[in-house]
């Protein structure tokens, strides 16, 4: 019988929305040193499509949808990481040398944290190497005072990476860094762009400490602990406190690049302000690579490509917002459906379940 390394180190990747952690994921991933790791992807919201954007070299990536992982899932959590363990020691999946476990944009990752480290069996197996928190240059000093989610992700945080750079202004990055220096004096900074965010060693930081944290994380540990709820949500798995929901959008395949393109830009155009985050796989008319698309409040990144579908070809994005009406998202998407040579799934089926054309539950 295997006996994998005792305990399992467990790296926690963290950031809001929109921070980029899809993308560092798929840059470490590459590295052979991470090809035993398994891989567990938390999505907000039931539709999820994060599972799609990260690639790993084997079958190693756990999907936790259904809901926020530092609330409605984290007794998944628990019953995944004792369902991996179970696997490995009876040899039913190969070793893993290492977990790393991706929040959703949304998570308070006190609870997370908390999670592995006060449950008994699970602390005995596996144990917290590193919080590495990603922070967007172009959104976060904003996204720190209105969120306090992405606050308390630069607080725990053993490494800070601040992500799009060379999109942001040098002062701007450096009025971040003193803003992350005093919610977390002890952790190290370091852009995406540098060679030691491109590394395995990125993960490796030691047993996670809440002593060398500011005194607010003790303290929310042990809040968390003696059952305080300072993380409310509704128990609808597509809401996140009284102003932010996920919905999904979906259709067959577009007719080129150039729709999905010039829907974006309207939407971050019209509703940039409440246009938390856009995500999705694009299927493209004569081409069998899956079109990836980002977007976060006004700013449209450029599409990338990815070798193939592992499903059938499908158009669907991922929709967070603040106060925004789904019927105005929705609305808007139609008037590009609408356009010629795109194929619509049935209208009437997309009213009962956006999704069921394409086989998924929404």
């Amino acid at each position: 019988m295997y006996n994998p390394p005792s305990p399992i180190p467990v790296s926690v990747v963290t950031g809001f929305l929109g921070a980029g952690k899809s993308t560092l994921l798929n840059r470490l991933l590459k590295d052979p040193a991470l090809q035993d790791a398994a891989v567990i992807i938390n999505e907000f919201g039931e539709v999820g499509i994060d599972h799609l954007l990260v690639q790993s070299s084997g079958d190693s990536i756990i999907e936790l949808s259904n809901g926020c992982l530092c609330c409605t899932v984290r007794g998944e959590l628990i019953d995944t990481l004792a369902d991996l363990l179970d696997r490995i020691q009876t040899e039913k999946v190969k070793p893993v040398s290492r977990v790393i476990i991706e929040t959703t944009g949304l998570a308070d990752p006190v609870p997370v944290l908390l999670a592995i480290m006060a449950h008994p069996a699970i602390a005995a197996a596996f144990r917290i190497d590193g919080v590495v928190t990603l922070v967007d240059a172009l959104t976060g000093p904003e996204t720190l005072s209105r969120h306090e989610e992405a606050a308390r992700q630069a607080a725990v945080a053993d490494r800070l990476v601040i992500t799009k750079t060379d999109l942001s202004r040098p002062e701007a990055r450096g009025d971040l860094v003193k803003s992350l220096k005093k919610l977390n004096p002890m952790a190290e900074i370091m852009d995406a762009s540098d060679a030691a965010a491109s590394t395995p060693a990125l993960l490796v930081s030691g047993l996670f400490d809440a002593a060398r944290k500011s005194a607010s994380v003790g303290e929310w540990l042990s809040a968390e602990r003696d059952g305080g709820a300072h993380h409310h949500h509704h128990h609808d798995v597509n809401r996140h406190g009284a102003h932010i929901r996920a919905f999904a959008l979906s259709a067959g395949r577009l007719a080129s690049p150039a729709v999905i393109a010039a829907f974006q830009h309207r939407l971050a155009a019209e509703y940039g302000e409440s246009l938390l985050r856009l995500k999705g796989v694009v299927a493209i008319a004569d081409d069998d690579r899956p079109l990836v698309v980002h977007g976060v409040r006004d700013t449209v990144y450029p599409a990338t490509r990815l070798e193939a579908w592992e499903e059938e070809p499908a158009t669907r994005l991922v929709v967070i917002t603040s106060d925004l009406a789904e019927t105005a998202v929705q609305e808007l998407f139609e008037t590009y459906l609408d356009r010629p040579g795109i194929d619509r799934p049935d209208r009437t089926a997309l009213e009962d379940n956006p999704l069921s054309a394409f086989g998924f539950k929404y």
